[in-house]
């Protein structure tokens, strides 16, 4: 019999073991540290100026960053200067950036953004294979390892130039992607409250807009399920405005670069799958158009996450893009743009990942950063780029924890609950609306909520809305979580609708909030409906997205749900409490 022990490739090259063995030399004296990288300052508009340092690309992302304390003992640079331009002009590197938040990167300061751990080098197949030693054929103790080595007998030849010197193939990105990426949040929020804000018109706005210079197509990427709250209509005027205007100009003869507006939907895996397409373009179109976009090129949906249209959406963009056009992915934050271009390029890269630099994908808000030049999408010298996220301060999901944000967030398909109600009831969502049938021409109203499954919905009179707001909110109808923070998210105001409706069968109109679900109302007649949210939240009302609804119908009083019965439990708990109190005060006044 022969017995073996296992040694992996990655001993096959002189590795020391033990840096404080007096047998072995300093691992500095083998490994030399790099020397610090000389920041090169480029022109930002209005006078700024950013920091960067040429990083190989080939940096690995996969590998854990050093210790806090080591970040520590290197003192903060005071020539760091911030931006969020990214890569987005030709003199800066694509190195020079987070591949994954297009932040700029610099390893000298860890309380700073940007900040980067240069991964240690090590053999990419280390994990591969395993090689085979018959224990007989080894020494007691080896001489290598009295010296604290241990070296590869059949190559002794391998070296860092076996891999070219590289690290693996996907670049380094920035400890706040890598948090992002391993952990799911930001290891410390308190370091992006350094960066400036990002000007979108400065950075993108009149670059989309110039009727000079390379060809611009706007990919506009919306969240199929919270569509109105994820539309940007600012930007959406800008561009049709832009496009009035240069196409007046070149049709007089001047120089006009007229852009072309790509309307991307996403998620629409998240959509009943009985909702008709057809039905639901005619939808997007006019919302869309009601939302500023006035002339929309091609129309999409997608699901980036099922690759449903990702083929027809490639093949249509690299046409309009040309050999040399530029196009921009814009959005609100949390539409999706990240995750819709990863898609986009394992497609084009015909399911292949190395032509691609993998962005940063993540459920939290703000994902990206800054500007990011992606690379391996588009032929020729045409040009893709990512941008970050506009905010839309009217979204219920922006005063929100990232707990109360994991309730309301959609996640899985969407499934209606339906009430059939009368004057003088109200539907909550959680804790955070509220919809009050006030009058009606008819008997019943039946009213549709969708939104996420982890929401508590309660049906009850309208009479008895303020106990609900008083010892209910915080507890059983969340969000929010905790009494505290009813308080923290703002005022309760009432928003008023009149609604008319033409069938019993179907939903007539939607109420929806920005950033949370809606309500979606079928009746035959006449109604006014109160609703009730926090101050400064969007409510609009609209033509139904999905007009069927449930066959099974809501009872009155609290949905079944884990945030209902944890509340409850705590309830009794604490009466039970109270009662054990009163009995054993009485007990000792007996």
């Amino acid at each position: 019999m022969v017995i073996a022990r296992n040694l992996s490739v990655a001993k096959s090259k002189l590795k020391p073991l033990f840096s404080l063995s007096r047998f072995s030399p300093s691992l500095q004296n083998h490994h030399p540290l790099p020397s610090p990288a000389h920041h090169h300052r480029f022109a930002e508009g209005k006078g700024s100026s950013v920091s960067a340092s040429p990083f190989p690309s080939s940096y690995s992302s996969c590998h854990p960053f050093t210790s806090a304390a080591a970040a520590k003992s290197q003192k903060p640079s005071s020539s760091l200067i911030l931006s969020r331009d990214g890569n987005v002009d030709e003199a800066t590197p694509s190195a020079a950036v987070c591949p994954g938040c297009g932040i700029r990167m610099q390893d000298s300061d860890a309380k700073h953004p940007g900040f980067f751990v240069k991964p240690s080098s090590r053999d990419p197949s280390y994990k591969s294979r395993v090689r085979l030693v018959p224990i007989a054929l080894e020494s007691e103790v080896s001489s290598s390892l009295k010296k604290g080595f241990v070296e590869d007998s059949e190559n002794p030849q391998t070296s860092a130039a076996s891999t070219g010197g590289k690290f693996s193939g996907r670049p380094v990105v920035c400890a706040r992607c890598h948090s992002l990426r391993h952990y799911g949040k930001v290891k410390d929020p308190t370091v992006e409250n350094l960066l400036p804000e990002f000007d979108f018109y400065h950075a993108v706005g009149k670059r989309l807009v110039s009727a000079s210079g390379a060809r611009s197509v706007v990919l506009l990427v919306v969240d199929a399920v919270d569509f109105d709250g994820s539309f940007p209509r600012r930007l959406a005027k800008l561009v049709t405005e832009a496009i009035d205007e240069n196409y007046t100009n070149w049709k007089e003869g001047k120089s006009g670069n007229v852009p072309r507006v790509v309307l991307v939907i996403t998620k629409i895996d998240l959509l009943p799958t009985s909702l008709s397409p057809t039905r639901f373009e005619h939808w997007v179109r006019q919302r869309a158009r009601d939302g500023g976009a006035g002339v929309i090129k091609k129309v999409h949906f997608v699901s980036a996450v099922k690759d449903w249209g990702l083929k027809d959406l490639v093949e249509d963009v690299k046409e309009l893009a040309g050999a040399r056009g530029h196009v921009w992915t814009v959005g609100m934050q949390n539409a999706g743009k990240s995750t819709l271009l990863n898609a986009m390029g394992k497609c084009a890269g015909g399911g292949s990942e190395a032509k691609v630099i993998h962005l940063t994908e993540a459920p939290v808000p703000g994902t990206t950063l800054g500007i990011i030049r992606v690379e391996g999408v588009l032929p020729g010298n045409a040009k893709l780029f990512d941008t970050p996220g506009l905010l839309n301060p009217n979204q219920i999901t922006t005063r929100l924890t990232r707990d109360e944000q994991k309730l309301v967030q959609i996640t899985k398909e969407l499934k209606p609950r339906t009430y059939r109600i009368k004057v003088g009831y109200s539907v909550h969502i959680g804790g955070l609306m509220r919809l009050d049938i006030e009058e009606s021409s008819v008997d019943s109203i039946y009213v549709t909520v969708w939104g996420s499954p982890y929401l508590p919905l309660h049906m009850g009179k309208t009479e008895n809305a303020s106990t609900m707001f008083e010892e209910h909110f915080g507890r059983q109808l969340q969000p929010p979580i905790g009494v505290k923070r009813v308080q923290e998210l703002g005022k309760w105001v009432r928003h008023e609708f009149t609604v008319t409706g033409n069938s019993w069968d179907s939903s007539s109109v939607d109420i929806a909030a920005a950033g949370l679900g809606w309500f979606a109302i079928g009746l035959k007649g006449d109604a006014v409906l109160g609703v009730w949210t926090y101050d400064g939240i969007d409510v609009v009302l609209r033509n139904s997205l999905i007009p069927y609804r449930a066959e099974i119908f809501e009872v009155a009083g609290f949905t079944v749900s884990k945030i209902v019965s944890k509340a409850d439990q705590d309830l009794n708990e604490t009466k039970r409490k109270r009662k054990v109190r009163e009995v054993a005060v009485a007990a000792d006044a007996a």
